[in-house]
């Protein structure tokens, strides 16, 4: 039982890892995107944060329902 648990808790891990991970590739694509350019919209922007807040949201549910 105690094994099961470790290996639950070990994949919970890894998949918070992974979210963070693509989180910040997000991130980086969105940066690479908007230093290209003058002006960003704010639809654009809030797009960007809308992304990355769902990926975030993976590693905790109660975020999601703030």
């Amino acid at each position: 039982m105690t094994e099961v648990l470790e290996n639950e808790v070990l994949d919970a891990e890894l998949q918070d890892d992974a979210t963070i991970k693509s989180a910040m590739e997000l991130i980086d694509r969105g940066l690479g995107d908007l230093s290209e350019r003058s002006i960003v919209s704010t639809s654009e922007m809030a797009d960007l944060l809308l992304d990355v807040r769902s990926l975030l949201a993976r590693v905790d549910p109660a975020v999601s329902t703030n």
